[in-house]
């Protein structure tokens, strides 16, 4: 009997190509949100390049490090790895969007109440989590 040989893909076995070719492609998508979310201003940018940061970090130090060093993007990320800070800025667009998004929700639409309790839970966990993370370096 014949032992299969391994499929290799970019150096690496199959599998591990495909996770990391994943978090390369989900990286760019969340940093395509970010970029979205940085002109809108419903749609928070630190959170979706948290994201994509993460995914670069397991799939691309190149652009892990473009990202991390970014002249725009960079200095939030660098904050919140380093310190684990959210600016003041940044908290006040997040939980601002999150109090928009229900008052539409209840205003304008016909939702489900169990919706309506998923997305309150959602943005209370949320705004939770925010508000008790620093907003400076101490």
């Amino acid at each position: 009997m014949c032992a299969a040989s391994p499929v290799f893909l970019f150096g690496k076995p199959l599998p591990v190509a495909l996770k990391r070719l994943a978090l390369f492609c989900l990286g760019w998508v969340f940093f395509a949100l970010g970029v979205i979310g940085a002109f809108l201003p419903v749609m928070p940018t630190t959170p979706f390049m948290l994201v994509a940061l993460w995914c670069f970090a397991k799939s691309s130090d190149r652009f892990h490090a473009w990202l991390f060093h970014h002249k725009l993007f960079g200095p939030p990320l660098q904050s919140w790895e380093r310190h684990g800070v959210i600016p003041l800025y940044a908290k006040v667009i997040a939980i601002g969007s999150m109090i928009l998004s229900m008052a539409y929700v209840l205003g304008f639409t016909q939702t489900r109440w169990e919706l309506l309790a998923i997305m309150a839970t959602s943005c209370t966990v949320g705004a939770v989590f925010i508000l008790t993370r620093p907003h400076t370096v101490r």
